[in-house]
């Protein structure tokens, strides 16, 4: 199986990307994983109350979120759905190291786009974004 590459938006310019995951080693693995890809990691937060004050700032300049489910103050779930209240066409894929399927469902039933476990693997996670953002 060949290396995915992610392709950039029609004009040619680098989809946006907000982190919103406790983990240091999350944030600097998925910047690792996605600026080669000419992504552009335009900010992170490391609990869901700063993630979303981060989206409100950067709206509408972010065209994906990456969300941990388990962090302080505002969990994934809540954050979620407080983003997707603010903007009802945020694209978020939901991250997370417990795949508990209870879990998984109410976020995609809430609005997530997908669901991807953690350890994080570039082909899976560059296949995933892919999809999401041919999306209208």
């Amino acid at each position: 199986m060949g290396v995915i590459t992610l392709k950039k938006k029609e004009d040619g310019s680098p989809y946006k990307v907000l982190i919103i995951d406790d983990s240091l080693f999350v944030v600097k693995q998925l910047t690792k994983m996605l600026e080669p890809q000419g992504v552009e990691i335009v900010a992170f937060a490391y609990d869901g109350e700063k993630g979303l004050e981060k989206y409100k700032a950067l709206y509408p300049n972010i065209d994906l979120v990456f969300l941990d489910i388990k962090m302080p103050n505002s969990d994934g779930v809540e954050t979620l759905k407080n983003i997707l209240d603010f903007d009802k066409s945020a694209k978020i894929l939901m991250i997370s190291a417990y795949g508990c399927e209870d879990i998984i469902k109410k976020t995609l039933l809430i609005g997530a786009k997908d669901f991807i476990t953690k350890p994080i693997k570039q082909d899976k996670i560059i296949s995933k974004i892919q999809q999401i953002l041919s999306k209208k």
